[in-house]
């Protein structure tokens, strides 16, 4: 089993977020037949999701007090000012959220818990009424977190236990900003924000890996824009940010490649005791291939592939967040890089093929990819 708890390695933008927590609870309230373990662990989040909505503070309230540190002030100011950003310049849903603040401990809300085979690379998912199949359950206790994965290892999955420090209620309730994401950098705490709103904004159920790249792509490219806007493109934050982005789109082009070298091993159809001893050599060039990525990624946004063990369950967890962010860029340039417009063109597209939403993507960028002598002529489905 792999645990990430918050303190170990730099790995911070991909495991910030869980989107998915509150909806969960709501939509197995709403399940009928539901085990007396089921209850239990619903009612436990229901009573988590309303202790962070009753403790609300409004950031007005925050910010009329004197002694309020500058460092935080800035943060709040920050936050009010990408709020109304992404509702103007970006076309997002922010309704109430973030314009009231909650305090909490230090560390995460929650603890996921995520597994998948030992020869493959579909995840174990949960299904749930609403949102559908979901790769990643969670839980408010690391005991329990932990005591689930043993239990899955024991069945003879690959696991991995990660924190979670925020969510999305993706527009049933109007979400605190939880004070933990204060500590974040000011490029991290925007882009954070505009993940979370994109969420709030569209939400494709059964599809949490297009859901999560979709809003980590939006995310980076939003904190570019807001940076750009607010204080000038050669801004320290504004070039920060753009580092950003670029980082997430050299780590995805990289998963992309492991990913393909996993699959020529795991549909080989060789046993599969076999195929867990094979993979071993796998994963070690992907940590070795990972090393000699990390120097050109930015402080933000490296990872420990290199220095932790690694299993299918942590690629899994990886490839939710940052799987083929390269056709969203070419999108964004399809529309003169429209942001705004970009963001409703990926919506339409996901709305328009809900069972292959990365393929819609594809499949309306894929001239542009190709080059020109290229561009007339019919490929076939890039396989995501």
């Amino acid at each position: 089993m792999k645990r990430r708890t918050k303190g170990d390695g730099r790995a911070r933008g991909w495991s910030r977020h869980l989107s998915l927590l509150i909806v969960v609870t709501l939509a197995a309230t709403a399940s009928l037949g539901a085990t007396g373990c089921a209850i239990g662990y619903i009612a436990h989040g229901a009573y988590e999701e309303v202790r962070l909505l009753w403790n609300r503070k409004p950031i007005s309230t925050e910010l009329a007090d004197n002694d309020l540190s500058p460092e935080k002030r800035a943060k709040l100011e920050t936050v009010l000012a990408v709020r109304q950003f992404a509702t103007d310049k970006l076309g997002l849903n922010t309704g109430g959220a973030y314009l009231t603040t909650t305090q909490v401990d230090s560390g995460a809300i929650v603890h996921v818990v995520m597994a998948a085979p030992r020869d493959s690379l579909d995840p174990y998912t949960w299904w749930f009424p609403i949102v559908g199949s979901v790769p990643y359950r969670g839980y408010f206790e690391q005991d329990e977190a932990d005591a689930q994965a043993r239990e899955m290892e024991a069945e003879g999955y690959d696991t991995m236990v990660r924190s979670a420090v925020a969510f999305s209620s993706l527009g049933f309730f109007d979400d605190p900003l939880l004070s933990n994401l204060l500590k974040l950098d000011r490029v991290e705490l925007v882009g954070t924000i505009i993940h979370e709103l994109f969420h709030r904004t569209y939400f494709l159920p059964g599809q949490v890996m297009f859901d999560e790249s979709a809003a980590n792509w939006v995310g980076a490219r939003g904190a570019v824009e807001f940076f750009a806007s607010s204080e000038g493109p050669e801004s320290r934050d504004a070039i920060e940010a753009r580092s950003v982005l670029e980082s997430y789109l050299k780590f995805g082009r990289f998963l992309l490649s492991a990913q393909a070298d996993l699959l020529k091993l795991y549909m080989s159809g060789k046993p599969t005791d076999e195929i867990v001893k094979e993979r071993e050599p796998v994963f070690a060039q992907i940590k070795a291939e990972y090393a000699r990525l990390e120097p050109e990624l930015n402080g933000l946004s490296r990872f420990d592939l290199d220095k932790e063990p690694l299993n299918n369950a942590v690629l899994i967890n990886y490839l939710i967040y940052f799987h083929d962010l390269d056709n969203f860029e070419t999108l964004a340039r399809q529309n003169h890089e429209d942001l705004k417009l970009t963001i409703q063109r990926i919506i339409e597209l996901a709305r328009s093929n809900p069972g292959d939403p990365f393929y819609a993507i594809w499949e309306a960028t894929r001239d542009a990819q190709r080059p020109p002598s290229a561009a007339a002529t019919t490929s076939d489905n890039p396989g995501s």
